[in-house]
């Protein structure tokens, strides 16, 4: 088992939740339960389940977990380019997300093939 509070990507991930709800909190009122909860929800979704992962017995089970997460920051990342086609985020902001999000798949891929190749 590890733990979780001492992984990067857990980290980086909590971090992200906190600019997603920063960044949909300027979104129209409108999208409270469209788009604005999609997104919090998928990246809420990333830690926690890197977090859960860790408490499993396996290796196998925590790779699952991941790739949970890596999905949830997969479809945020298409949720941060559907805010930009709706004129909700700028470019620049658009931009700013890509970058974090893309950061943390890469890193959620490496962890999991890591412990992947240790089984």
């Amino acid at each position: 088992m590890h733990n979780f509070r001492e992984l990067k990507i857990w980290v980086k991930g909590r971090n992200l939740v906190k600019e997603v709800y920063e960044v949909t909190s300027s979104f129209p009122r409108s999208e409270i339960y469209g788009l604005t909860n999609q997104m919090r929800r998928a990246s809420v979704s990333i830690p926690s389940n890197i977090a859960e992962g860790s408490g499993r017995k396996s290796t196998k089970d925590f790779c699952r977990f991941l790739e949970i997460a890596f999905s949830s920051a997969l479809e945020l990342e298409t949720q941060f380019y559907l805010s930009y086609d709706l004129t909700f985020m700028t470019e620049e902001q658009l931009d700013y997300f890509l970058t974090k999000v893309h950061e943390i798949q890469k890193m959620i891929s490496a962890f999991s093939d890591s412990l992947a190749n240790k089984v």
